[in-house]
C-alpha cells in the first residue's frame, strides 16, 4: 500500500484537541503533531503545565514547580508541593445525565446519572471512615466491571485509600497472592457473575480468601446473582446496601501530595509472584487527560467504552474518562454470548463513541466471519481503539472493510507498568498499516539497539529516555527500590526498557514484534513472534498459536503450536501450507522446524497469550504462578511432548 488506510477529513483533522492543542503552540500544518511530540519531549515542564491547565486539573494547592532532578530516573519528582484528589477530579458534575451505563450478560441494565454518582460515592466515603479506613488504608476489589467497583474506587480514593481490584475469574490462590502483599483492610466482592450464559457462583472462593487474609475487617459484599444471598459462609460479611444505610455526611476530598499512592496493580505473574507496582494520583490522573484528550479526542458527553476485567490496567483507564466528563459504558460477561455479534449491539444501542476492545478480539471476529458494518449501525463510533497485544497489519484491513470504513482505529500499547501507554493514536493525522500512529506527547520514547543506540528502521528495545509522570511510585515491600530498578532501568541505566521488541518507521508510528524476554534467537537472529503469528493466523484452519523457541543441539529451534477449527486435524499438506507462507512473506529463518496441534493455548486473565509459561513447560521446567493464567490446565497440553524430543 503506497498510503495510509485512513487519513481524517481536514474539517475532523483541524477540530481535534490534539490538532488545537498543537497550533496554540505555534506547530500547523501536515507535520504540526509530529513538531508538538518533539517540543513535549524537549520542554517537559511546559508541556505538562500546558496539560495541567488545559484539562483543568482541580488542585487546592499548586505546585511549587512542575519537576525536580529532571535528569534522575527513577527519583525525578513531579509537581511536589502540589495538593489534590483524584477521585474530585473524576466527579466534576452533580446533574442529571448519565455517568456510568451499565450492561450485563444477562440483559440487565442501569444508568446512574453523574448526581447519583455523587450521592453514592459520598454513602460509601462515609460509611469507609466509619470503620475506620483512612490514609494509606488499602481497600480491595474482587469485583466485575460494575458500576459499584466505579464507586468503591472513587470513595476510597476521596479518603485517601489505595485502591487495588482484580476480577471474580481469579483463583483463590491468585487472589492471596496479590492481596496478600498489600494487607487490605476491607474487601468488596459479589456473591457471583455471568459469564457465557453460566451463573458461576464465587461465595466459597470468598471464604477462602477472606480466611487467608488476618488484615481483613469487613467484607462488602453486593449482591449480582441472587437479590438476598446467603453470606453465611463468609466471615466478616455485609452486604453494600447495609454497609451504606446510616446517613452520610457532606463528600470531603482528602487532599494529597502528587505522588501519593492512588493504585496497586500487578504484572501477570506467569514468571514468579506478581510485582504489586504502585501508582500515584497526580501522575495517573495526569497522563489519563493527555491521553483521552488529546490522542482520543474524549469530549464531554461522549460515550467511552472498554471491554475489559477489573484485573486489567485497562479497567483503570476506562474509569478516569470520567475526568473528561464522558459517559462510561461498563459490560461484564462474555464479548461472545450469545453471539460475537454482541458488543456491536452493545454499540448500536448504547451510542458508543469509543470503542475499545483487544487484538485478539478483532481476529476473533474475522476469524468467525463477522462483519458489522453490514448488520449494524455505527455511526456514532469514531475510534475504536485496540491494545492487550499487537494488533496486526490484516486486522487493520478487517476494521476498515468490515466494521467501518470512516473510523480512527488507534493501537495502542503501554503497560499495568506505567498504568497508561507509551505508543498511541492521533486523531489528526493518518493510519498506517500495521502501525501504531504515534509516541505518546510528553514520552522520550525511542528504540535501542543493542548497545544503547537509538535507531529507526530497525528492530530493537522500546524505551523512555526521560522521565514522565506516570512512572509508578515502586513497588509495594520494595523499601530500597531494587526491585523496582531492576525490572526496568538495568539493562539501560538511567533508561527505562519496556521489555516490548518493536521498530520506529519512517512515519514516525510504532510496531511491535512482542515481548523482548519471548524474542526467538534461531542462530543468534532476533525474530519477533507477531511476525510469525501475522503469517499463521491468516490461514483458515488456524484459530490462534503460539510460537515459543526451544533450546535443541546448542541452539534454539522455532517451534509452533496451532490450534484449529472443531475437526480439523494437522496433517502434512497443512503443515506445508504453514511453512510455505511463512518462508513467503518473512525469511527461512522464521520457518518453524517443529508445527504441533493442540486443542488449547495458555493465556493471563487480560486475554495475552503466555509464551514464556509455555517455553517454560516444554524444557521441562516449573511455571511458578499458574493462578496467574486464565486457563492454567492448557498448559497440560504441553507436558511431554514426544514430537519435541527429536
Amino acid at each position: 500500500m503506497d498510503g495510509p488506510i485512513w487519513r481524517p477529513d481536514p474539517e475532523r483533522a483541524a477540530g481535534t484537541q490534539i490538532a488545537r492543542f498543537a497550533a496554540e503552540h505555534g506547530f500547523v500544518g501536515p507535520d504540526a503533531v509530529s513538531a508538538l511530540w518533539r517540543w513535549s519531549v524537549d520542554h517537559p515542564e511546559r508541556f505538562w503545565q500546558d496539560v495541567w491547565r488545559r484539562c483543568g486539573v482541580v488542585a487546592s494547592l499548586e505546585a511549587e514547580r512542575v519537576l525536580e532532578k529532571p535528569d534522575a530516573m527513577p527519583g525525578a519528582r513531579w509537581f511536589p508541593g502540589a495538593r489534590l484528589n483524584f477521585a474530585q477530579n473524576l466527579l466534576r458534575r452533580r446533574d442529571s445525565s448519565p455517568a456510568i451505563i451499565f450492561c450485563g450478560e444477562d440483559g440487565r441494565r442501569s444508568e446512574l446519572a453523574w448526581g447519583d454518582l455523587w450521592n453514592a460515592v459520598e454513602r460509601m466515603a462515609s460509611a469507609l471512615r466509619s470503620v475506620g479506613v483512612g490514609l494509606d488504608d488499602r481497600v480491595a476489589g474482587y469485583l466485575p466491571n460494575i458500576p459499584e467497583t466505579i464507586v468503591g474506587m472513587l470513595a476510597t480514593s476521596a479518603i485517601g485509600g489505595i485502591w487495588s481490584s482484580c476480577s471474580p475469574d481469579f483463583g483463590a490462590r491468585g487472589v492471596l497472592d496479590r492481596f496478600g502483599q498489600i494487607a487490605p483492610k476491607i474487601l468488596f466482592t459479589v456473591d457471583g457473575y455471568f459469564y457465557g450464559g453460566k451463573r458461576i457462583d464465587i461465595r466459597a472462593k470468598v471464604a477462602d480468601v477472606t480466611a487467608q487474609l488476618p488484615s481483613l475487617e469487613l467484607v462488602v459484599v453486593v449482591p449480582f446473582l441472587e437479590e438476598h444471598p446467603n453470606l453465611g459462609s463468609i466471615p466478616k460479611a455485609v452486604t453494600w446496601a447495609d454497609f451504606t444505610a446510616g446517613t452520610p455526611g457532606p463528600l470531603r476530598f482528602e487532599q494529597l501530595p502528587f505522588d501519593y499512592p492512588l493504585y496497586v496493580l500487578y504484572s501477570s505473574g506467569t514468571t514468579g509472584m506478581p510485582k504489586a507496582i504502585v501508582h500515584g494520583q497526580g501522575g495517573t490522573l495526569l497522563q489519563h487527560l493527555k491521553e483521552h484528550r488529546l490522542h482520543t479526542d474524549l469530549r464531554p458527553g461522549e460515550r467511552l467504552f472498554y471491554y475489559t476485567t477489573c484485573g486489567w490496567m485497562m479497567w483503570n483507564w476506562l474509569a478516569s474518562g470520567l475526568a473528561s466528563e464522558a459517559t462510561l459504558v461498563l459490560y461484564d460477561g462474555s464479548p461472545f454470548h450469545p453471539g460475537p455479534q454482541m458488543l456491536w449491539d452493545l454499540a448500536q444501542r448504547e451510542r458508543i463513541t469509543v470503542f475499545g476492545t483487544s487484538a485478539k478480539y478483532l481476529q476473533a471476529l474475522e476469524k468467525a466471519g463477522v462483519a458489522p458494518r453490514e448488520t449494524h449501525e455505527l455511526d456514532s463510533v469514531k475510534a475504536i481503539l485496540s491494545t492487550g497485544s499487537p494488533l496486526l497489519a490484516e486486522s487493520f484491513d478487517y476494521v476498515y472493510q468490515k466494521i467501518k470504513t470512516d473510523v480512527h482505529l488507534a493501537s495502542i500499547s503501554g503497560g499495568t507498568d506505567i498504568v497508561s501507554c507509551f505508543v498511541l493514536g492521533n486523531p489528526a493525522g493518518p493510519v498506517w498499516r500495521g502501525e501504531i500512529q504515534m509516541r505518546g506527547l510528553g514520552m522520550a520514547v525511542e528504540i535501542f539497539d543493542d548497545n544503547g543506540r537509538p535507531v529507526r528502521g530497525q528492530r530493537g528495545e522500546l524505551v523512555c529516555t526521560k522521565p514522565f509522570p506516570s512512572m509508578p511510585v515502586g513497588f509495594w515491600n520494595d523499601p530500597d527500590g531494587k526491585r523496582y530498578h531492576n525490572s526496568y532501568f538495568a539493562r539501560f541505566p538511567g533508561i527505562w526498557c519496556h521489555g516490548d521488541f518493536a521498530e520506529l518507521t519512517e512515519h514516525d508510528g510504532i510496531v511491535i514484534y512482542g515481548r523482548s524476554d519471548a524474542v526467538l534467537n534461531p542462530g543468534g537472529v532476533r525474530i519477533g513472534t507477531v511476525e510469525i503469528y501475522r503469517q499463521v493466523e491468516q490461514i483458515d484452519e488456524v484459530l490462534e498459536s503460539v510460537c515459543v523457541g526451544q533450546d535443541w543441539e546448542g541452539d534454539v529451534r522455532v517451534v509452533l503450536f496451532v490450534k484449529l477449527r472443531e475437526g480439523i486435524v494437522l496433517d502434512d499438506a497443512l503443515r506445508d501450507r504453514i511453512r510455505r507462507r511463512i518462508r513467503e512473506n518473512t525469511t527461512p529463518r522464521h520457518v518453524p522446524a517443529k508445527i504441533l496441534q493442540v486443542a488449547d493455548i495458555p493465556r493471563t486473565m487480560s486475554g495475552k497469550i503466555s509464551e514464556l509459561a509455555v517455553r517454560d513447560v516444554i524444557h521441562g521446567r516449573s511455571v511458578s504462578n499458574v493462578e496467574a493464567l486464565a486457563n492454567p490446565q492448557a498448559l497440560d497440553l504441553f507436558r511431554d511432548l514426544a514430537e519435541l524430543r527429536s
